[in-house]
């Protein structure tokens, strides 16, 4: 479901994705509303689930993931059963911070960090090789973050 967003609601967002710890006041004052009615809004988007939640943005770097590593897998049976087995065991794995299903010859793009390339290694042969139907696994290293995700783009 979308929800019909006012010029004042792509505000709210975009100023809320800079800096979700803004208070009600500050966020009133940066969309030109009164206090109320710029809670009010924040709610309706909190309950139309367009905000989905907060959280502090973490550097990975500052807490020792110096490795970012993109992992294309292939499985070797795409039913249900198998495709929600691999997904499970994927999400107990910490290090894989994100995991997408995707199209192509790949079945999946995980991301992935780690301490080093040591630690990535013992990590693939321990942990990812052995998920369930792995056929094929490619570790991509990323030598350079030219821009992160942060947030995605306010439609106008």
């Amino acid at each position: 479901m979308q929800i019909d967003l006012d010029r004042i609601d792509r505000l709210v967002l975009r100023e809320l994705q800079l800096n979700g710890r803004l208070t009600s006041t500050e966020l009133a004052e940066l969309t030109h509303l009164s206090q109320s009615p710029s809670w009010r809004r924040v709610r309706r988007l909190e309950e139309a689930g367009v905000i989905a939640g907060y959280q502090a943005r973490l550097d990975r770097r500052a807490l020792g993931w110096g490795v970012l590593v993109f992992v294309t897998i292939s499985i070797d049976s795409q039913d249900e059963a198998h495709s929600m087995q691999f997904e499970q065991s994927v999400k107990d794995i910490p290090e894989v911070i994100a995991c997408y299903g995707v199209s192509g010859p790949e079945d999946f793009i995980l991301l992935v960090v780690a301490q080093d390339l040591e630690r990535y290694s013992t990590l693939m042969q321990h942990k990812l090789r052995r998920l369930p139907g792995v056929k094929m696994l490619r570790s991509s290293f990323a030598m350079q973050e030219v821009k992160a995700a942060i947030g995605v783009p306010i439609p106008e």
